[in-house]
């Protein structure tokens, strides 16, 4: 799902379904792209990019030149900065998180290089990976000389922790969800007595208006 907004886009993908995704998207001058991440706490996220410029003589994308950079900023859901800074025409950039929820990850082309492709389109290929998927299993196994036995066990009990990183946050959503439902909940009953209550004081002052006007005009 994709919201624009001036100058930036939103994409919103969810971790717990695909703990690790590539895509590519194109931005143009001044444009940011930002992601929206559900993320766990406690958990690893590496991200991976190349860049490509397109070149209007052979009408397709090229690889960018080295001095066109990419500025990545990476927000937690309390917006708070994680990790802000430059990178070349690509780059590799990881963060940990420490509060479970949405995370965003927004990318954008430096603007002191914008000339290099003036006016033109710049397509950027990024690779997420979250949680176990980040571990590079064959060197880990290279490192700490594992057969293949303790290496797959080794795999398992990475799963298995982030399943239960995965099951805590879901936890975590649906308690959120019920404080919200039965806050919503508590104010919505009160503003019904509210209505009643103004209604009734409504319905009393017109019957003692009505009354004095009787009275007045001497037909009670």
């Amino acid at each position: 799902m994709m919201l624009t907004v001036p100058g930036a886009g939103i994409i919103i993908l969810f971790a717990w379904l695909s703990p690790s995704y590539s895509l590519y998207f194109h931005i143009g001058e001044t444009e940011k792209k930002c992601f929206i991440e559900e993320i766990p706490d406690e958990t690893m996220v590496i991200g991976k990019y190349r860049t490509q410029l397109w070149d209007k003589q052979t009408g397709s994308f090229l690889p960018a030149t080295p001095g066109l950079g990419m500025h990545v900023e990476i927000k937690d859901p309390d917006t708070k900065i994680i990790l802000s800074r430059q990178y070349g025409s690509d780059g590799r950039f990881t963060f940990t998180s420490h509060t479970p929820g949405e995370h965003q990850i927004c990318l954008h082309s430096n603007s002191t290089k914008m000339a290099l492709f003036a006016g033109g389109k710049l397509r950027v290929h990024l690779d997420i990976q979250v949680g176990e998927h980040t571990n590079n299993y064959p060197e880990i196994a290279a490192k700490d000389k594992l057969t293949e036995l303790q290496l797959r066990a080794r795999q398992l009990l990475d799963q298995v922790e982030q399943i239960q990183k995965e099951q805590n946050y879901q936890r975590y959503r649906e308690e959120r969800f019920r404080m919200t439902s039965e806050s919503t909940n508590q104010r919505v009953l009160w503003w019904s007595i509210a209505q009643t209550l103004i209604l009734l004081t409504t319905g009393i002052w017109q019957m003692k208006h009505l009354k004095s006007f009787f009275e007045a005009k001497k037909l009670v």
